[in-house]
C-alpha cells in the first residue's frame, strides 16, 4: 500500500483517478526506458518515483480538447 506520497492529494493535483493513474503509468516507463538501470541500482521502483515527480509538481497532466 503505498503511503507516501498521499494519493487524495495527487488526485487532487491531476483531476481524477483515471488521470493519475494513466500519468503515473507513463511517467514510469519513461524512467524505466531512461534511467532503467540507474532505478534498480537506488533500489527505488519506477512507479514510486514516478509518483513523487507527479506529487511534487515535476511532471504534469496536459489535457486536450
Amino acid at each position: 500500500m503505498m503511503i507516501d506520497p498521499p494519493i487524495d492529494k495527487m488526485i487532487d493535483k491531476v483531476g481524477c483517478k483515471y488521470a493519475l493513474v494513466c500519468l503515473v503509468t507513463k511517467r514510469a516507463r519513461q524512467l524505466l526506458d531512461k534511467d532503467g538501470e540507474n532505478l534498480n541500482n537506488s533500489g527505488e521502483r519506477a512507479i514510486a518515483a514516478a509518483a513523487r515527480e507527479v506529487y511534487g509538481d515535476k511532471v504534469t497532466a496536459g489535457y486536450e480538447d
